[in-house]
């Protein structure tokens, strides 16, 4: 029999894929619940607050297609600015009232008699929800190295994600470990207050040039008078081109589009840095995009400043005072930041969750987590996720990813609103082909061409979508229903 009554959705997390779910319930005048582990909303752009931080998107074009925003500062915007953006979008569609913050979901599980969820968050109380939106991001489980004496430093040191707010750092010498986006961004930051600046590089990075400039006030006032110059720059030929060329790029190694990306980066680098040491020392020595690219715009300027010093050896300790090098230097410090990165492939973890049969996901996800189309999983009714494992992560914008995602997801929630089924969940043999087709695709990509990276599951095999854009497009269109199970209540 169906059950037509007034379906209940919980939200996990309250960061951008979150706020973007409950818009558009709120839109739909859906039944709705937000549930935040922390003491304010922005996920990513909250926990992150390191000097520096930048989006690598244009902001105009990391921005949701319904909130348009005149207020950036400048073409890329600063961490700051885009937590500021999300608090003013979930005030201005009055979401903030229906966010339930520092708790935190222990547990989700699946009740096969009433066909519906039970969680449990971490004050111990229930909640009983029909429907469960899982958007607690992909890169917030930071990753901390595992280095002899690393607690024995005497000075601060701390995850990049766990910036110690108000510290000092003018005339500080200061050693960061890693040299991805948030490594970089945080050298450039401080190489102009720092008394020494030490980067220590276990690899080099491609760094793809990109523009950064201020926006006028009169420019800002040209957005806010017509929002039409902000869809030029939203959609900029220049930016799509960018766009189409990595992803033609990242399918196919092989291809004019990867020569292309790794021709820009290295004349980039040659243009940069004059000192020939210094330049091979920044020289990668695998494909380009293997690891996530880094998008900068000054980092070999700073580089080349006389208190820095990029180290390439190896680490053989942390001491009380400094780092200690296996060849024998000896790097004093005050500050040690670890920009080590993320555990990519933990999404909802630790959670506790419990599907149809008393399967659990940590279960399903062994050997490596995975969704049908990175948003349903079989075994798991009515459970959706935004930004989910196998997306396109990295390859182009998160909001325009999370905004495909929830086109492809209200379809399916249609059908449980409407009353014309009660739970919905891919079929295993379709999920089973899907990861089949897309595990077979990956191996293929840039990905896949023999560097270490977090794109990477414990199997060596690229979690991400291996297709192009416009097959990430297509697919979120439209669900394939012979593809889902559709259950009524029993």
């Amino acid at each position: 029999m169906n059950d037509k009554r007034q379906k209940r959705t919980a939200i996990i997390g309250a960061g951008m894929a979150g706020l973007l779910a409950a818009v558009n319930l709120k839109k739909a005048g859906r039944d709705f619940t937000v549930f935040e582990k922390a003491d304010s909303l922005g996920g990513t752009w909250r926990d992150n607050r390191y000097p520096g931080l930048t989006c690598d998107v244009p902001a105009h074009a990391y921005t949701y297609s319904f909130a348009p925003y005149a207020e950036w500062s400048a073409y890329h915007a600063t961490g700051q600015e885009i937590k500021r953006y999300f608090e003013k979008v979930a005030d201005d569609f009055g979401i903030t009232p229906s966010i339930h913050f520092n708790t935190e979901i222990t547990a989700c599980h699946f009740q096969e008699a009433s066909n519906n969820w039970q969680l449990t968050d971490s004050h111990s109380e229930s909640h009983v929800f029909d429907i469960v939106i899982v958007a607690s991001g992909v890169l917030h489980h930071p990753s901390t190295p595992d280095i002899p004496g690393l607690n024995d430093f005497q000075g601060s040191h701390f995850h990049s994600a766990q910036w110690e707010d108000g510290l000092a750092l003018e005339n500080k010498n200061i050693g960061i470990i890693g040299c991805g986006s948030s490594g970089i961004q945080i050298a450039t930051a401080l190489t102009s207050v720092a008394k020494q600046l030490i980067h220590f590089q276990r690899s080099p990075q491609w760094i793809m040039p990109v523009q950064q400039f201020d926006y006028t006030e009169e420019e800002k006032q040209a957005f806010r008078d017509n929002p039409q110059l902000i869809d030029d720059i939203r959609y900029d030929k220049q930016y799509w081109d960018n766009i189409y060329r990595f992803n033609k790029g990242i399918i196919n190694p092989d291809s004019p589009e990867m020569q292309m990306i790794e021709d820009i980066c290295r004349d980039y680098l040659e243009a940069s840095i004059q000192d020939l040491e210094l330049r091979e020392k920044l020289r990668p020595d695998y494909r380009a995009a293997c690891k996530r690219l880094v998008y900068n715009w000054h980092y070999y300027d700073c580089v080349q400043k006389p208190n820095v010093f990029v180290e390439t050896g190896s680490i053989d300790r942390v001491m009380g005072s400094g780092v200690q090098m296996k060849d024998g230097a000896f790097h004093e410090l005050d500050i040690l930041v670890l920009a080590t990165g993320f555990h990519a492939d933990q999404f909802i973890k630790p959670t506790s969750v419990i599907g149809r049969d008393g399967l659990s996901l940590d279960t399903f996800w062994t050997p490596r987590p995975s969704a049908h189309y990175a948003v349903t999983l079989p075994g798991f009714p009515n459970m959706f996720m935004l930004n989910g494992p196998t997306g396109p992560v990295g390859n182009f914008s998160l909001i325009d990813i999370a905004e495909r995602q929830w086109g492809y997801i209200d379809q399916l929630l249609g059908i449980i609103h409407s009353g014309d089924g009660d739970t919905v969940e891919p079929k295993i043999s379709a999920f089973e082909d899907y990861e089949k087709r897309r595990i077979e695709a990956a191996q293929k990509t840039i990905f896949g061409s023999g560097c270490t990276s977090w794109y990477l599951d414990k199997t060596g095999v690229p979690m991400t979508w291996p297709w192009g854009y416009q097959d990430f497009v297509d697919a979120m269109r439209q669900p394939v229903m012979s593809e889902y199970d559709v259950r009524d209540a029993l």
